[in-house]
């Protein structure tokens, strides 16, 4: 027998797993205070849909040996998806819904083998409101649940804000064939990456400016505007965070708008959202989305 978990995975003790308990249901009291329903998707998909159209790595896919090509979720969204768009498609729009369980990924470790890594993920979807107030919802009810979770000041949070329409208007200036690698080099930080870039010195210079630009909202619609001009995607921006901000100051929780932050996954494609805590070795992240029309 072996004696230890398998790589990448770890034994929650009985503290941990009490803390666990109480975290899921602080955040389902809340979920289910502001109107949502829950769910309870699959561990197990095919392949096509945990590749989510492509927008998650297939590398990142735990895939099981079975007769058809299924694996683990690697997140718990696209399975709510596909349910809606199937089982549930009958159903009056908006959908609010909630689910919480366990997910895995894989990564390749340091000598060269697969790693799985476990993690209990707790989430809410809204289907059906093609409207941008279902961002200021969405982003209103994260704050409720990181208040209700006893995050405040000694946390230092701060909720990231960026927009994938807004990275490809700001990158239709450069050159066709390098948007994706200027895109990766912007949403990677990668200062390396951009210097590499086969591009004029001023579109460089701008790019730089860019992975540079964040901070309050204010600020960097401003700066925004001088670049694209009075665009109506800026000013839908503009009105969502200012109708969040509100309630963001109440509870003390720094509102950062970054036009080059993207998920880790590439299931959005409209506004994205990821909130920040500081912890006691650096920063830590609490929650992450964003919109996916196209999923």
């Amino acid at each position: 027998m072996a004696l230890q978990p398998a790589a990448g995975a770890r034994d929650l003790n009985p503290r941990e797993v009490e803390q666990n308990r109480a975290i899921c249901a602080a955040l389902a009291s809340t979920y289910r205070l502001w109107g949502y329903q829950e769910v309870a998707p699959p561990t197990v998909e095919r392949i096509s849909t945990l590749e989510a159209g492509g927008g998650i790595d297939d590398r990142e896919l735990v895939r099981l040996v079975a007769d058809d090509p299924l694996g683990l979720r690697p997140e718990l969204t696209a399975s709510i998806a596909r349910a809606a768009s199937t089982r549930m498609a009958g159903l009056p729009r908006p959908l609010r819904l909630w689910a919480e369980g366990p997910t895995y990924r894989s990564s390749t470790g340091d000598s060269g083998h697969q790693r799985i890594h476990e993690q209990w993920q707790s989430g809410v979807e809204l289907l059906g409101e093609p409207l941008a107030t279902a961002d200021v919802e969405l982003m209103r009810l994260l704050l409720s649940a990181a208040e209700r979770l006893g995050l405040g000041a000694r946390h230092r949070p701060q909720l990231l804000v960026g927009h994938h329409g807004l990275l490809t208007a700001l990158l239709a200036q450069v050159p066709e064939q390098q948007r994706s690698a200027a895109r990766a080099a912007l949403t990677g930080l990668d200062a390396l990456a951009l210097q590499r870039l086969a591009l004029s010195e001023p579109q460089r210079q701008r790019l730089g400016a860019l992975m540079r630009l964040r901070g309050e909202p204010p600020q960097v619609l401003y700066a925004l505007e001088q670049w694209l001009g009075p665009i109506p995607l800026v000013a839908e921006l503009a009105a969502t965070l200012a109708a969040v901000a509100p309630a963001a100051s109440r509870r003390q929780v720094a509102l950062r708008l970054d036009p080059s932050f993207q998920p880790h996954f590439a299931l959005y494609d409209g506004l994205v959202l990821k909130l920040v805590c500081q912890g006691p070795h650096g920063p830590v992240e609490v929650a992450s989305g964003g919109r996916y029309d196209a999923l």
